[in-house]
């Protein structure tokens, strides 16, 4: 099924596997790619060797093309795109709007530039800076989210810029598939459901958390980091809503400090990501201290399996899904999906 996207990346495919802090992994991202889908390898929780390691770990398990995403206000954010580029990676994408410059020394060094949004304006504006494509993700999504349904907001873009848009938050079939290419959209991306396949490392009974969630089981809190933050209900959650200001502020200071242990950063790095997270988001420094607790948090759970001591992000789709393919299975059934869905509408009995 060829779109823009897949012409645009060289993927057999036009459906990604996002870039899920302590999820995608070179195992996740290598499956995915061999699948003829876009694996998006995650760098954010990862150090600038860690990220050159896994990297070449990808590469070493598979030609075919994959991303890497990158934090577009982390201290390091020029380091790690010297990592791309030397590397040969095909695609960066990003989790904010990277500067204009980034954009064009990726560009010209031949590397496509991805960045996800969550509102029209930032996709006009990615746009003109020549961003190839953009990913635009709906409330539906997991992780940090906005409000405005992927119904409502994906035309919007498609409507707002030349490139191509791919549709994020609230797919796993192919049915979404097809409505997502029906509103003009060049494909999907998903988290979700790429987390809940057997090539994902996330250990199983925190799959299995996710399998037994009901679509009113993920919920969205912003106790967390002070963004609206779409995940898991839990009883953390319901502990961390209930915890007052000054508890929440001294469990992200301890949470900082435990981050800066796992992956080497030193304090003033730390406090200059703080800057500019709270310059590019406008944040008070009561939410650039609580956003600390997102990676150790993730991670409790993500990687150490304690579902009592982490969060589970996720988007509202672990309420529908029952099942851990492989990765394979998942992209040619979500292929097969498609065909016959678009088969029934041009075809009708």
């Amino acid at each position: 099924m060829g779109t823009p996207l897949t012409k645009l990346v060289g993927v057999r495919h036009p459906l990604v596997q996002t870039g899920m802090g302590w999820v995608a992994g070179p195992r996740l991202v290598s499956a995915t790619a061999d699948a003829g889908a876009l694996g998006i390898l995650a760098s954010a929780t990862m150090t600038v060797e860690q990220l050159r390691s896994a990297v070449r770990e990808v590469k070493s398990r598979t030609d075919a093309p994959f991303g890497v995403n990158l934090r577009a206000d982390a201290g390091d954010a020029a380091e790690r795109v010297r990592i791309i580029i030397g590397e040969g990676v095909k695609v960066a994408s990003f989790a904010l709007a990277p500067s204009r410059e980034s954009i064009a020394r990726l560009k010209d060094a031949g590397v496509i530039v991805i960045p996800s949004v969550g509102a029209r304006r930032h996709a006009e504006k990615v746009a003109a800076w020549g961003a190839d494509a953009v990913v635009v993700q709906g409330g539906e999504g997991g992780g940090h989210t906005g409000s405005v349904a992927t119904t409502v907001l994906l035309p919007q873009v498609v409507d707002a810029v030349g490139i191509p848009v791919i549709a994020a938050g609230g797919f796993h079939d192919g049915r979404g598939l097809v409505a997502a290419l029906a509103y003009g959209a060049a494909g999907i991306a998903m988290g979700t459901r790429f987390l809940l396949t057997s090539d994902s490392t996330v250990p199983d009974p925190v799959k299995a958390r996710y399998l037994a969630a009901a679509v009113q089981d993920v919920t969205v809190t912003t106790k967390v980091d002070g963004l609206p933050h779409r995940m898991l209900r839990s009883e953390l959650v319901d502990t961390l809503e209930r915890s007052g200001r000054a508890a929440s502020l001294w469990r992200a200071v301890r949470h900082a400090a435990a981050f800066r242990r796992d992956t080497g950063m030193g304090w003033a790095a730390m406090v200059r990501d703080g800057l500019a997270m709270k310059h590019g988001r406008e944040l008070t420094w009561s939410q650039v201290l609580l956003a600390a607790n997102t990676p150790m948090l993730l991670k409790a759970a993500m990687v150490d399996g304690r579902t009592d001591l982490g969060v589970m992000a996720s988007g509202q789709v672990a309420g529908v899904i029952d099942d851990l393919p492989s990765c394979a299975e998942l992209v040619d059934r979500i292929m097969a999906e498609a065909h016959a869905a678009l088969h029934r509408l041009t075809h009708p009995e």
